[in-house]
């Protein structure tokens, strides 16, 4: 059966359980998503349900785009995404929404982190930087040396260092939903998910539980 949405992040808030105690909450606006495709093993090789979400103007979609959603006379849509599922237990055309998941449920979020730009080893890996005294006026936040000497002669590639940080594909695994409100498409999962306010996300059965 089919467990999976995609959302927009809201923010974080925080809710009080049955016993009084605080739970941090990030709430996600899921759904109502469009099943655009059933993929299935004979024609396409593998099991899969692509889902569609957040309704665009028409003018924003390329003609194959529009063509794909007319088959099952769907509105324009601005996302599509698929999720592997061996018996989805839907056909194309379908709504889904947040009553999929109920509060205690175990999920895994899919998000793309934020973006940091070029940024140092200091902030991008944590490295400990030079020392701070003894006459060092601008190697506080040199990463040092990353090689060996003749051999190999060079730095071996993968070698942490300063780059790119953030506007990555994170997966964060095993959040337990505490909040679902199927009037307003809100979903409310304990603890942080990755990306800013208005992120993309995918909401999954978790993996690992």
């Amino acid at each position: 059966m089919l467990k999976g949405l995609i959302g927009k992040k809201v923010g974080m808030t925080q809710i009080f359980d049955e016993s009084g105690a605080v739970v941090p909450v990030t709430i996600i606006e899921a759904g109502p998503c469009y099943v655009t495709q059933v993929r299935d093993p004979e024609t396409d090789g593998y099991s899969a349900v692509q889902l569609g979400f957040d309704e665009t103007k028409p003018k924003r979609l390329t003609g194959g785009e529009l063509g794909h959603l007319k088959r099952n006379n769907l509105p324009p849509l601005r996302f599509l995404r698929e999720f592997r599922e061996k018996d989805p237990g839907v056909k194309e055309g379908d709504v889904v929404n947040v009553s999929l998941f109920s509060k205690g449920d175990h999920v895994d979020v899919v998000g793309t982190s934020k973006g940091k730009g070029f940024q140092g080893g200091v902030k991008r890996y944590h490295f400990r930087g030079g020392p701070k005294t003894h006459g060092a006026s601008d190697r506080m936040r040199s990463p040092g040396s990353r090689g060996s000497t003749t051999t190999p002669g060079r730095v071996y590639k993968g070698a942490r260092g300063p780059g790119h940080m953030g506007d990555d594909r994170v997966t964060v695994q095993n959040l337990m939903v505490a909040y679902v409100d199927v009037e307003r498409n809100l979903l409310g999962v304990r603890g942080a998910i990755p990306g800013a306010k208005g992120g993309l996300v995918m909401i999954k059965a978790a993996r690992k539980q």
